[in-house]
């Protein structure tokens, strides 16, 4: 029997290695491409909403609709977690906190990311570096109720009553530093009226005092004080947004009313953790933007008296960031601080 030349066995090893080489690069690819498929693949998962106010007010309720048509967009069930307190600073907290994969959001609002940063001595999370924002979704307005019995059906007769009367004006809140508080305050430098702050804890005993008479007027959440409005027992005087809202078509703007400039509008929008990568922000927005486009979502959103108002996490970042300023140089006016 013939013996391999060396030229048999060259083959044969470079065969043999390059048959070795093959089978690392195929063991290679079937370990990496489920990482790989790992990391692209999103949601897998329940995803979770913080909601740093209690169930039933606005931000919850804008949060359950959203996370309901989210739901059935990600293919992936999302759940509403309240976690109340200290004007929304501990839901932030939690949310700030939380690991950045797409997996927990946060519903703030005009307070937790424009207004607690300027009231708050100290705060518990950043509201810029700590989160990555999403889109605005909704805006509330606010609306200057007055009891019946107060002699002032408009903002100019207000104004004049309350010049004429330094101090006589008393207007509730539902605490200090809340938006329905500095929507007054706003009025006040604006209008340059003497008014008293009489602060609640919440606006449902404000509102039950307004209804009694033990304050005359008060710069309510919309939702809340619409239904005392077509009952006749609460004035609506003027809305805080810039335009007039559809639920009130007939009730004219403070801007329009006399006091030009004036705008008071509680805001909700999305949130994710800072960290979350891009991509994930990316497909977040754009299911919200979905959402909030639907007809039904928009019916659901506009029924609690809301305006749907979807945009790009940029468009939102410069929003937020004009509200803080705007904001903060009304709590320094009006002195108020928490600690």
């Amino acid at each position: 029997m013939s013996q391999p030349n060396k030229l048999d066995q060259t083959t044969q090893r470079r065969a043999f290695t390059f048959a070795l080489g093959a089978m690392a690069l195929g063991t290679g690819l079937l370990t990496t491409a489920p990482a790989s498929l790992a990391q692209t693949a999103y949601p897998t998962k329940t995803i979770t909403i913080v909601v740093p106010f209690p169930a039933g007010g606005t931000t919850d309720i804008l949060a359950r609709i959203l996370g309901q048509y989210m739901g059935t967009a990600l293919g992936q069930p999302l759940i509403v977690d309240n976690r109340a307190g200290a004007g929304g600073n501990i839901g932030g907290q939690l949310a700030a906190r939380a690991p950045a994969d797409g997996y927990t959001l946060f519903m703030g609002t005009v307070g937790t990311h424009a207004i607690n940063a300027g009231l708050y001595k100290k705060m518990p999370f950043d509201p810029v570096k700590d989160f990555a924002p999403l889109t605005r979704v909704a805006m509330v307005p606010n609306v200057l109720v007055a009891n019946p019995s107060q002699p002032f059906k408009t903002v100019p007769e207000l104004i004049a009553y309350a010049k004429a009367n330094p101090g006589k004006v008393t207007y509730g809140s539902s605490g200090n530093g809340s938006s329905i508080h500095l929507s007054g305050e706003l009025f006040k430098t604006m209008a340059k009226v003497d008014m008293v702050h009489v602060p609640y804890k919440g606006s449902a005993p404000a509102v039950n005092d307004l209804l009694g008479g033990q304050i005359a007027i008060m710069f309510d959440n919309l939702p809340s004080a619409l239904p005392h409005i077509k009952a006749g027992k609460l004035r609506a005087i003027a809305v805080t947004s810039a335009k007039r809202s559809p639920e009130l078509p007939n009730v004219p703007t403070i801007a329009e009313s006399g006091v030009p400039g004036y705008e008071a509008t509680s805001w909700f929008g999305m949130f994710a953790p800072a960290a979350t990568p891009p991509a994930i922000v990316a497909q977040l927005n754009a299911v919200i933007v979905k959402a909030l486009n639907d007809p039904e979502v928009k019916k659901k959103i506009s029924e609690q008296g809301a305006e749907v108002h979807p945009e790009t996490p940029a468009e939102f970042t410069a929003f937020i960031q004009k509200e803080s300023a705007k904001w903060g140089k009304v709590v320094r006016d009006s002195g108020a601080s928490l600690d």
